[in-house]
Parts: C-alpha cells; structure tokens; sequence
C-alpha cells in the first residue's frame, strides 16, 4: 500500500477499524501461504521418492515387501491445500461483496454510475459466492475416510486420489474467484479517479485493463472473468506489479 493517494485520502476518516477481511488480510493469507509451502515440500518428496513395492536393493541383495506406495503424505497435502485455497477464497469473496455494497464501500452500488438501470457487477459477485459455496463443501479431507479392499489386505487406504481430484478443482475454482475480487476492484479503482492506489497496484490495474476495458453498459462477465483468471494462472498479473512474493 506504500505510495497509495487512496489510502492516504482517509487518513482522517470517520471509520473506527476497517472489517476484518480487509484488516487479517496478512493473517489469513499468511496461514495460507505456510500450508501450501508445506504441500509443496510435500508434494517435492513424494515425487523424488521410491514407490515400488517390494523394494529391490541390488547392492545388497535384499528385496524387502513395504509400505512406500500408500498415498497418506500426497492424500493429506492435498486435502490441506483446498483447506488453504478455502481460506483465501472465502475472505476474497468477502472483499468483493464489499466492493459491490455501497453501504460498506462508499461507491455506487454493484460498482456501476447507472444504478437501475445496469445490474453492474452484481452477478459477477453472486458467482464469487458460488464458487466459494462449492469450494467449501470441497474443503472436507478425503483423507479421513478409508473402505477396505483386496479381501482385506488393503484394510487402510489413503483416498489421495479423490483428495488430488477435489484439490486440482478447488484450484481452478479459487482462481476464478480471486479473478472476481479483481475485476470488482479494478472498477473501484475507475471510480475513485483520479485518485490511485500504490504504484504496483495500479500497474496491475494496466494489465488488467489492457484485456479488460472499463465497465460501462451491462455486458456478461464471464469473459472478463476469464480473462483475469488466466493472467492470475499465468502469474502475468503478479509479475505485473513487480511485486513477487514466494
């Protein structure tokens, strides 16, 4: 926020605290952050390990029967990163609900000067909230379920894979979702001219609109979405702002 003209306009303002999906922002995504960096320490193990079974040391001669192939590291890691993308889905959906609601932001309703007559960006948040609905039913780990198979043989198993399936879902589902908070938040940005935010947040503010132009007149949101969430996806809206984070 360093540099930011919008911030520095209220320094003076009548607000006590700011809610919390704007103010935990750091603790929230800070957790966030810790989990999916041990996912990917995770993730990094299980992909340099060995998995066969049984396992053959040739230089010693033994041949030994074991456990390596069981899923329950990767089952886990999966199931704490849809944990982790839940949090940062939920807050996100949070601010743009705040965007969009002239009682909380101070900006026209559902962030259009043609309250009425244009819906805005209202639908564009009912899907934020849609989204973030189904990532939360995603959020329940696979990994504590198990069903015995092989005659009981394989009487624990990990369930990775419906843990990896639900995972690589609620990736692409909180990427949308983000790409909303996005697009809500380049609309204020139009608004509030001339003052700007900080310089790397209005250099992201360019990419965006370079695909996306300003909304005026009602148009689907969907390829806008999309369009937000690709440069989110291609990391081109991070790189944007000069300003990137591990």
């Amino acid at each position: 926020m360093d540099g930011s003209g919008i911030n520095a306009s209220h320094v003076n303002c009548g607000r006590v605290q700011d809610a919390y999906s704007m103010r935990c922002a750091p603790q929230v995504h800070g957790a966030a952050r810790e989990a999916l960096a041990w996912v990917r320490h995770i993730v990094r193990t299980e992909m340099n390990a060995a998995t066969d079974n049984p396992m053959v040391f040739a230089a010693e001669g033994d041949i030994v029967s074991g456990g390596n192939f069981h899923g329950a590291p990767l089952a886990l890691a999966a199931d704490l990163l849809v944990m982790a993308v839940a949090q940062l889905a939920t807050i996100s959906e949070r601010r743009s609900e705040r965007l969009v609601n002239p009682a909380l932001s101070g900006l026209p309703a559902f962030l259009t000067r043609h309250g009425g007559l244009q819906s805005g960006l209202m639908i564009a948040q009912v899907t934020a909230a849609a989204l973030t609905s189904e990532i939360k039913t995603l959020a329940h780990p696979a990994s504590v379920d198990t069903i015995p198979t092989s005659a009981n043989k394989e009487d624990h198993v990990s369930m990775s894979m419906s843990a990896a399936l639900k995972a690589e879902r609620a990736l692409q589902l909180v990427m949308h979702v983000i790409g909303i908070e996005v697009l809500c938040a380049s609309q204020a940005l139009d608004l509030l001219a001339p003052l700007e935010s900080s310089p790397g947040l209005t250099a992201a503010h360019r990419a965006v609109r370079k695909l996306v132009p300003t909304l005026v007149d009602d148009r689907p949101p969907a390829p806008d979405i999309d369009a937000i969430t690709e440069l989110i996806r291609s990391g081109a809206l991070e790189y944007a702002t000069g300003i990137v984070v591990n």
